[in-house]
């Protein structure tokens, strides 16, 4: 398997525990390559190399010289480059047979509650407290213009700053010596939408991770601003402007009700050019992805796997410093996050994805709240069944999510799901791979009931499963300061086959 650079990355399956104790399937297959890899790349702008084609950009702006943030006048100031892996963050369109073994413990964030008109049940109300319509009706007022109009005051841009000594080398080499060791350097630019009147701004995890000290632009005032909270697994942060008040918060909308084809403008701060607008239409919805971590010069991983349920995919140019910022319908209502871009030059080429906003509020709500984010949980350690796997290993199904560990005390032990099972069927959708079933459950709350389809030893069953929540092992994975591929083997220093 290589990344959009053509790069080896990761190695075939996984080993887990089957049901006869083995490492993976019976007879522990060999790794094997996944079918196709994606050039989907997170949309902040940050300092990074570009490579050939296919190179994974970011798409939020970058504050390094060189690269996509050069040469634009009045664009993002200039900083020391921070390397952020070859190809920066790659993501994969199927695990098909080569993830990594997985522990379905997360899943859509626990919502509290569907985030129409501005309302959220418990905890500060977020999104404008009005509704404010949109009038497009004379002569000399666009419906783009109208939209900006309403819209603008509610995007603000952000600016990320770290030391230069957390840019170091090891063994004592690297910037993080001298004479400006210590000194604090902007180290990345995006974009950020105000939540309340307060200074509450969601952005995207990936536009903050790394930083020591922000900056937000809102409203022609800039106000140095605090990390609040992050959900690092599902991209979503959430920074307080200090001392802000009498801001304009943002009208919410309601992504579970899009249109494919309806007209939406994205809003933010592309290559640090604040305050733009580009408009275009809902492309597609549902387009759920994963995206693996980076690596550093070492080959180690510098992060968590990203999971992304229910993108919006849209034509409106988003590009290197758009993450973060605003997508909103012809009401200006928010929508959506802008996050993503598909490019084999780093830079917008008509795919965009967004976060849609009932999920990415929810999570919001969450951390204003002072809680730690939480997803579904199926309770479930699995990888991926293909035709060529099941002939070889005698399989009675020839794709779905091999079943190699069950946590107990889980739903799905609760439900007589047993190690050795093939989950063929999710809540109605057919599983094809272990990514499917991953995606299936973010897209769920903790409580719901889902109905599991497994083959075991050739005979299919239904089993009711009530999902259950990964509170516990999220808060764990924050205070020991751990990564998500730990919880899904089970924490640090577990073996690779014990659930979570």
């Amino acid at each position: 398997m290589t990344d959009a650079n053509n790069t080896p990355s990761g190695s075939g399956y996984p080993s887990q525990p089957g049901p006869a104790g083995q490492q993976g399937y019976p007879g522990a297959p060999s790794a094997q390559p996944a079918p196709r890899h994606s050039a989907y790349h997170s949309a902040y702008q940050s300092t990074y190399q570009q490579g050939g084609a296919g190179y994974a950009a970011p798409a939020g702006a970058s504050a390094s010289s060189g690269g996509m943030g050069a040469g634009v006048p009045g664009g993002a100031p200039h900083g020391p480059q921070r390397k952020k892996g070859s190809a920066g963050k790659t993501f994969l369109v199927a695990f098909a047979g080569a993830l990594l073994a997985c522990v379905l413990a997360f899943g859509v964030a626990g919502v509290v509650g569907l985030v129409n008109d501005g309302g959220t049940s418990g905890g500060a109300s977020l999104g404008a407290s009005t509704s404010a319509p949109v009038d497009a009706g004379e002569a000399d007022a666009t419906l783009p213009e109208a939209v900006a109009a309403k819209c603008l005051p509610s995007v603000a841009a952000i600016d990320v700053y770290a030391s230069a000594a957390s840019n170091a080398l090891p063994f004592g080499f690297g910037t993080g010596q001298g004479q400006n060791a210590g000194e604090l350097t902007q180290s990345s630019l995006g974009s950020g939408v105000v939540l309340t009147a307060d200074g509450y701004i969601i952005t995207n995890y990936h536009v903050v991770e790394g930083g020591e000290a922000y900056q937000v632009t809102v409203g022609g005032e800039t106000y140095d601003a605090e990390l609040v909270g992050s959900d690092p697994s599902s991209d979503v942060a959430v920074l307080k402007a200090k001392g802000a008040s009498g801001l304009t918060a943002i009208e919410i909308g309601d992504s579970d009700n899009l249109t494919i084809g309806e007209w939406v403008m994205s809003i933010g701060s592309p290559f640090g050019l604040e305050q733009s607008v580009a408009t275009g239409i809902v492309s597609a919805t549902s387009r759920s992805q994963i995206m693996e971590p980076s690596t550093d010069m070492y080959g180690n991983s510098t992060g968590e796997y990203t999971i992304y349920p229910n993108m919006i995919q849209t034509d409106a140019a988003i590009n290197p410093g758009n993450s973060g910022g605003a997508l909103v319908d012809a009401e200006g209502k928010l929508i959506g996050i802008n996050t993503l871009i598909t490019s084999y030059s780093g830079n917008y080429s008509g795919v965009g994805f967004a976060i849609p906003v009932n999920y990415a509020i929810s999570l919001a709500q969450q951390i204003i709240d002072g809680k730690t984010p939480t997803h579904a949980q199926l309770g479930v350690s699995m990888t991926t069944v293909n035709p060529s796997i099941a002939k070889r290993y005698g399989l009675a199904a020839e794709e779905g999510a091999y079943v190699s560990a069950v946590s107990a005390g889980s739903g799905a032990a609760e439900a007589g799901i047993e190690a050795g099972d093939i989950i063929t069927s999710f809540d109605g959708k057919a599983v094809e791979s272990a990514s499917d079933l991953m995606l299936d459950v973010r897209a769920k709350n903790p409580g719901d009931v889902v109905t599991v389809t497994v083959n075991r030893d050739g005979a299919t069953k239904d089993l009711q499963v009530t999902l259950g929540s990964d509170e516990s092992s999220m808060s764990a994975m924050q205070q020991q300061g751990g990564d998500l591929l730990d919880m899904l083997r089970g924490g640090a220093g577990s073996g690779s086959g014990d659930a979570a």
